[in-house]
């Protein structure tokens, strides 16, 4: 067979060109590949055969070609080449290259083949693995019982999928300023936090946005804080993580080669970055849920350790009391007692703490304008707070009232003050800032409602706290301080203040990154149902009975005493009953008890509340005054009568007061 049979016989489509690069030959499947007639090839520059965009790039790879003739057979570039029929379609084509000797004279043969279906079946190939790799990742992360499990080894599964050198997991720091590299292969040891600048990676990182680079040389600037090398040249692609209401982090791949990241490969990292960002949303949605389970736990045994030890010291309090009435003109006397019932004051501030973080503190909830409590609040923190501190607040204009407990909320923030200068030994800046904010559905949580709040922010520029710390940071008696220098119940009490208050508590703190604490407080509600409120008002003057019958009613023998004693000694008849049953039958037969003073909680049948109930059924004109080492101030009759409530422990001339109000009211 002679070299024009050769030439029209091979299947594939033959060009030969001169050294001008003008086509002198084509066989028939290069004019049907390229939809030409019959010698319409002849004279056609060989650029005409390929996109008008690719054309000046390749007249260049043809000089070098002539320059340095060489061997090329198909399939050993990755390169994607185009070409281009008579009718403008494109399609994707593999070309060999060789050299032929004519008469002295040298052409440059051009073998093309047409490979839409072999680069289809190709990519379907490459996506079926992908995706194949993308629901074994999920499974993963379904049976993993901690993010970690996946992330540690998805870097070396992804570069090792895409054939790339580096692959990395990173955690943007609030701020953005910083990375924490979670997982990596490829970049080598970063242990440390790499700082990072602003540049084309912030600007994904912070925005969400993915970005691709295809020739870190040309496009991009090696100072712009990239956790690999960009100098390096390559290829480079940023999948950002996106959390419900900032970018977590991102999954950050790298290649040598340029052009690494085509449609297919991008694909991949956005499928892989979907799925870790939803994992870890899905893990820190499940450690909210456990903490708030523990914390509720714990509260509910606070709460009842807090009730037990306000009984205690009700009893104590009133046995010094009643001393103090019998021994107070003996200095000797007096001075003791006086000492042992600041000790009781004490182990009252303790239970109170208690009670705030178990939630049942006594709360009087009312309209507070934040700007104006800040003022009174400012003055009271710069001379609180040292020299070395500085002081920054600033309170957003027009912010709507929030509905808490007015003196609670100072003491919240005076507590988060003082923590802030804790973590400051050298002094440096505390800023209080002051917002509003919606809180819609999709962004609630398990023990977050939706709705519209005021947020209290107080950051520090301080130590800040360890990821094992942060944990535990509002646990009642968890403190990193020295003995002597805390107890551990400031950030437990704001915690239990907000959530009491129908809000919430948020603390994001780092290492060498100060802290940040949010309070989220409801705003005033369109209506509100005040509880009058009577505890910790100290009476001017004692009170004195007048003889009527009162009826003391608790289930702990020794506080019952105590009452009854007190009121004797005030000048009263007293019943005591230790079961509302007993109350209701005393009740019954005597109607000349005047007043019913029972504890809130009471050991089986009836409780302090549904016994007053029922009482004033019996009685309408009874007088009802009830007490509680809980001090909750929640009402189960909200239609009927609201009860006042006295908190343990009290003083004698605080109850003699409020028994000789009632009294008098009901005639």
């Amino acid at each position: 067979m002679d070299f024009p049979q050769l030439f029209e016989a091979v299947p594939d489509a033959l060009v030969v060109v001169d050294d001008l690069g003008s086509i002198v030959r084509a066989n028939h499947q290069a004019e049907r590949l390229f939809g030409y007639p019959p010698g319409g090839l002849i004279g056609l520059e060989l650029e005409a055969l390929m996109p008008e965009g690719a054309r000046e790039r390749h007249r260049a790879h043809r000089a070098d070609f002539t320059a340095n003739p060489r061997l090329r057979p198909m399939g050993t570039s990755i390169m994607s080449l185009v070409g281009q029929r008579l009718d403008g379609r494109q399609f994707p084509v593999e070309i060999a290259l060789s050299t032929l000797n004519s008469n002295q004279q040298v052409y440059y043969l051009a073998s093309v083949r047409d490979i839409s279906e072999t680069q289809r079946a190709r990519q379907v190939d490459v996506r079926a693995r992908h995706d194949a790799l993308v629901a074994r990742i999920g499974q993963l992360a379904l049976e993993a019982s901690d993010e970690r499990e996946v992330i540690e080894d998805l870097p070396e599964v992804l570069a090792e999928a895409l054939s790339i050198d580096a692959v990395a997991v990173v955690f943007l720091r609030p701020g953005g300023d910083a990375l924490d590299v979670l997982a990596s292969v490829g970049l080598g040891d970063h242990g440390a936090p790499m700082p990072l600048s602003e540049g084309a990676l912030r600007r994904a990182l912070v925005d969400g946005v993915p970005l691709i680079v295809q020739d870190l040389a040309r496009q991009l600037p090696a100072e712009t804080g990239w956790p690999v090398a960009a100098d390096l040249g390559g290829s480079i692609a940023v999948m950002p993580l996106a959390g419900r209401d900032r970018v977590l982090g991102a999954l950050i791949a790298r290649s040598s080669e340029t052009r690494r990241f085509d449609h297919d490969a991008q694909h991949l990292l956005r499928s892989v970055a979907n799925l870790l960002a939803a994992l870890m949303l899905r893990q820190r949605a499940e450690e909210q849920l456990a903490h708030s389970h523990r914390l509720d736990a714990v509260g509910q045994l606070t709460g009842g350790v807090a009730h037990d030890f306000n009984n205690l010291l009700t009893i104590l309090s009133g046995n010094l009391q009643l001393l103090e009435l019998e021994y107070g003109e003996r200095p000797e006397a007096r001075e003791l007692i006086a000492s042992a019932l600041h000790s009781v004051a004490r182990g009252a501030e303790l239970t109170a703490k208690l009670l705030a973080f178990a939630r049942r503190q006594r709360l009087n909830p009312r309209a507070v304008n934040a700007q104006a409590l800040l003022r009174e609040l400012t003055l009271m923190l710069r001379g609180s707070l040292g020299e070395a501190v500085r002081l920054q607040v600033e309170c957003a204009a027009n912010l709507p009232a929030a509905h808490v407990d007015a003196t609670q909320l100072e003491t919240a923030l005076l507590n988060l003050a003082l923590n802030a200068r804790d973590a400051m030994p050298r002094g440096g800046e505390i800023s209080i800032h002051v917002n509003e904010r919606w809180i819609a559905a999709d962004e609630a949580g398990p023990d977050f409602s939706a709705g519209h709040y005021v947020v209290f922010a107080v950051s520090d520029t301080g130590r800040g706290m360890t990821q094992e710390t942060l944990a535990r940071a509002v646990e009642p008696f968890f403190t990193t301080k020295g003995a002597g220098h805390g107890t551990g119940l400031g950030l437990s009490m704001v915690y239990g203040f907000a959530k009491q208050s129908g809000g919430q508590l948020r603390v994001d703190s780092r290492l060498g990154y100060g802290t940040r604490v949010e309070m989220y407080l409801p705003v005033v509600p369109s209506t509100t149902q005040e509880r009058p409120d009577v505890a910790g008002q100290a009476p001017v003057r004692p009170e004195t009975g007048k003889g009527e019958t009162l009826l003391v009613v608790d289930d702990e023998l020794e506080v019952r005493k105590i009452a009854a004693n007190f009121l004797r000694a005030q000048g009263y008849t007293v019943r005591s009953a230790a079961s509302a049953e007993e109350a209701l039958q005393f009740l019954r037969e005597d109607p000349g008890i005047s007043l019913l003073f029972s504890d809130v909680m009471l050991g089986g049948g009836l409780n302090g509340d549904e016994l007053a109930r029922v009482a004033r059924e019996l009685r309408p004109e009874l007088a009802v005054l009830l007490t509680t080492g809980y001090d909750n101030v929640s009402n189960p009759f909200p239609e009927g009568d609201v009860f006042e409530l006295l908190h343990k422990p009290y003083q004698h001339e605080q109850l003699a007061a409020i028994i000789r109000r009632h009294l008098d009211s009901r005639g």
